[in-house]
């Protein structure tokens, strides 16, 4: 988080305009300045523009608050970009969905904001900004005016948030406690009444109990409900303090009222109870969200806090945050990996289980990497660190986990709407109710205790807290298992999914391919291998990796002029000869005769292997020869398109590969359909037009040549095991190599949007059914209480079920003939392929 800000971003200085500064990056020159100056001045509302092209920052003078939106697209559009800032604080006093809408509404009108997320089950708002333009102080004092209290989070303060949770759970525990001891006086004398007893307190002792427990205990909600009314909004907290306000006054009337020597009818108790019911309700619900954060606070508990050093000969014990990237970090047995690093000595079992899933723990050598949070389970481990701080996996996963936690559902923007109107539509109703009644029959006490029952019993909390509960357990506990899911328009997403694409290369396969055959139209085989090993010494590609392993025997000649020609192969100059190795697309464009070789390179197409054609193109224009490559499925892939298939999810494999590798490939883990020879920029169209034939599709890759296709599909799935580029441009992160993720990923989705759908329609449901009955007599205020207290922590309580969701695990098939096809295909190149069921019984 960037907390880099202005101290005092807009300031009118006297007389002076006020003014905003933004940060902007890409200007070079004094054109670059006039140009930002003459967008931004186009903005409505700005009066004035200064650009300082060393400090990279314009400031702005205005008439009227300019859009933050108008700005940034002013400077985009010119082809600038504008810094922004993720501000986030924790917002105290939120009781209801119509509280997130203020809360989100008064920080979104500062000058300088451009967007706002306020979750209520986390008590968070994530504000973006313009750089410098917006302070911590400022968006504290906007919050403040609208009633609540708010203050920055600061996220290496982990125990001073637990300690201010646990302090605050003990506060609310013992109002409950004390609310309940208050109010059981007024509720014995009620239930001995009712039982046949003359007995009951006095009705001056019973108001001296209910008014301790409405002006004391219940003060907080006269406090909220009066910031609410100040800000010309309305909330829970108001309808509470409305209702028993209106019960207790009724109260003290009678008793004041009655004569002496009668007997008063009373509703301290009604009032009383009242509090004490929502105090329950709401110190339940707030426990409960807290276990929905469990997950988090879980990977959080995963970072270290010091590390062992060693420094010269010696080892010394540091905390975390002077370790510095190049420290070697010793690790013993049974202890944390404080770091992200490389290993450069020992050997050792790690258990990754927190961070990927992965229940079997993993064999690390020298060479390896280490992931900061996993534990050392049999070995001492000497490794380099490579990533520190916010850089480390872990971190990376935790900031992941909690933008997904605090971000917003779409469907949330529906509740949004209702609670706006929610309390307002309730005032009327209760209004009308006390009319109604008191014109029918004339009795101003049941008119009065009708209209009480309609405010209590509605409840805009359950509405507020359906959809952001769910969210964070859904998120919480599939991060659990290795999946990460980016945000809740992700999840979202992700439920609605009939079409999963694969791309095939390190998703279906392993990614390692090696050669299993050379095949020399002119010379001998050697000659060929050297050849091509020679022509790809410079590159980084898989097969250039297993060509140049095959030939390390030999001695390679010289290559020059290296080029890498996307998506066909690659061309050099060897041995003064221009050479070019690639698929049949490359010899093609050459006009080369490929005819000789044509038929074996079917067949081993047809086989399932990737074909590779070396030619010569100049001096002397010919095919020299073609190599063959195989790769091995993953053990996991059939499985993972037979658990999609289970779950009514079609399946397509994209791919750069010839058609009959592909079709061999696809037809053994019975895929349904394959799209082959796709040029790594043509992914992207090949998801488009998916998408356009009605599919909901989401695309599952690893590379960078993935991330276009799956930024353009509904919604992208990245292989943790691949690049950064590929995870940043996907929705759902795997953090393990397993395509079998993929029907968890959607499962635990659609598990999520269920709860979400069900604790709205609970909500909505809830309070249609329950107003109306108050209105028309059939509740009396202390069931419309327990019932308002119980909707909120019904809803969730039901998300919290989510925290027992686990992947499904494997499924056990037999193997199929085209299984078994594809294994007699790969044993023939060498490839490993796990043995069939029937060879283990075999065996």
């Amino acid at each position: 988080m960037d907390l880099e800000v202005a101290a005092e971003a807009v300031k009118p200085r006297g007389d002076a305009a006020p003014w905003i500064d933004i940060g902007i990056e890409g200007m070079t020159c004094a054109s670059c300045v006039r140009r930002v100056e003459k967008a931004l001045a186009r903005v409505p509302g700005v009066g004035g523009v200064s650009v300082n092209l060393a400090t990279e920052r314009a400031h702005v003078d205005y008439t009227q608050a300019p859009d933050p939106g108008a700005l940034v697209h002013a400077v985009e559009a010119g082809g600038y970009a504008v810094r922004r800032s993720e501000l986030t604080l924790r917002i105290a006093g939120m009781t209801c969905a119509s509280c997130v809408s203020r809360v989100e509404r008064a920080l979104g009108q500062v000058p300088g904001v451009l967007s706002v997320a306020v979750n209520l089950a986390t008590e968070q708002a994530r504000v973006v900004v313009l750089q410098g333009a917006v302070s911590v102080e400022q968006l504290a004092k906007a919050a403040q005016d609208a009633g609540y209290d708010a203050v920055p989070i600061d996220d290496r303060d982990d125990a001073t948030e637990t300690d201010r949770v646990r302090s605050r759970d003990r506060q609310e525990r013992r109002r409950v406690a004390l609310a309940a001891a208050l109010s059981a006086p007024l509720v014995a004398g009620m239930v001995l009444h009712l039982a046949g007893s003359r007995w009951m307190l006095p009705g001056w002792g019973q108001l001296i109990l209910a008014s301790i427990v409405q002006f004391g205990l219940g003060w907080r909600f006269y406090v909220a409900g009066w910031k609410a009314v100040r800000a010309l909004s309305g909330n829970m907290d108001l309808l509470v303090a409305l209702g028993t306000s209106a019960a207790w006054g009724l109260s003290l009337y009678e008793l004041i009222a009655t004569p002496s020597g009668q007997s008063p009818h009373l509703y301290f108790e009604s009032s009383a109870l009242l509090i004490t019911f929502i105090l329950f309700g709401k110190w339940l619900e707030s426990r409960a969200k807290r276990q929905t954060a469990s997950a988090l606070r879980a990977l959080m508990a995963l970072r270290p806090d010091t590390a062992r050093v060693r420094r010269g000969s010696a080892e010394i014990q540091l905390p975390m945050a002077q370790i510095v990237i190049g420290d070697i970090v010793v690790v013993r047995s049974g202890e944390r990996i404080p770091v992200d690093g490389r290993i450069i000595e020992g050997s050792a079992s790690v258990d990754q289980s927190m961070l990927t899933g992965e229940s079997l723990p993993v064999d690390k050598m020298p060479g390896d990497p280490a992931t900061g949070g996993t534990i050392d389970l049999d070995g001492l481990l000497i490794i380099e660190t490579t990533a520190i701080g916010a850089e480390t996996a872990l971190a990376k996963i935790v900031r992941l986990v909690e933008g997904a936690q605090a971000s917003k559902a779409p469907i949330q923007h529906l509740v949004d709407r209702v609670s706006a109107v929610f309390v307002p539509v309730v005032l009327v109703i209760a209004a009308a109710t006390f009319i109604g009644w008191y014109a029918v029959t004339g009795d101003a006490v049941q008119a009065v205790l009708n209209a009480v029952a309609v405010l209590v019993i509605a409840c805009p909390c359950s509405l507020g807290l359906a959809t952001p509960t769910a969210i964070m357990a859904g998120t919480g506990v599939a991060a659990r298992f290795g999946i990460l899911i980016k945000d809740a328009e992700a999840l979202e997403a992700a439920h609605a999914i009939t079409t999963v694409a694969f791309d095939k290369t390190g998703t279906l396969t392993e990614g390692r391919p090696r050669v299993t055959d050379v095949i020399a139209a002119t010379g001998d085989e050697r000659a060929i291998l050297q050849a091509a090993a020679a022509l790809q010494a410079g590159s980084a590609h898989p097969l250039a990796v297993a060509v140049r392993t095959r030939a390390a025997p030999h001695d390679l000649p010289p290559a020059t002029g290296f080029r890498a020609l996307a998506g066909r192969g690659v061309s050099a100059q060897v041995d003064d000869r221009d050479l070019i190795l690639g698929n049949r697309r490359l010899i093609d464009e050459h006009r080369l005769d490929g005819s000789a070789l044509a038929s074996q390179a079917t067949a081993l197409e047809a086989a399932g292997r990737t074909v590779s054609w070396l030619a010569e193109i100049a001096p002397q224009p010919r095919v020299l020869g073609l190599l063959a490559f195989g790769d091995t499925v993953k053990e996991s892939a059939q499985r993972a398109i037979e658990r999609l298939h289970l779950i009514s999810v079609r399946t397509v494999m994209i791919t750069g590969d010839s058609q009959g590798a592909a079709d061999t490939v696809a037809r053994a883990l019975g895929i349904d359909d394959v799209i082959a020879n796709v040029l790594p920029g043509d992914k992207a169209d090949a998801i488009v037009r998916l998408r356009t034939a009605g599919q909901t599709v989401a695309m599952v890759g690893d590379g960078i040549n993935d991330a276009p296709a799956l930024a353009a599909a509904d919604i992208g799935i990245a292989m943790g095991t691949g690049t950064d580029v590929a995870m940043g441009a996907a929705g759902i992160t795997l953090m393990r190599g397993d395509p079998a993720l993929v029907a968890d990923a959607i499962d635990i989705s659609r598990q999520t949007y269920r709860k979400i759908r069900q604790g709205l329609g609970w909500a909505f449901l809830y309070n249609i059914a329950g107003i109306p009955l108050a209105a028309f007599g059939y509740l009396n205020p202390i069931v419309a209480g327990a019932a308002m207290a119980l909707s909120s922590v019904s809803v969730v309580s039901n998300a919290l079920l989510l925290r027992r969701w686990h992947p499904r695990g494997p499924i056990l098939t037999l193997p199929t003939r085209a299984s078994g096809e594809l294994a007699q295909n790969q044993r023939h190149s060498g490839g490993f392929v796990p043995p069939s069921m029937e060879e283990r019984k075999a065996e």
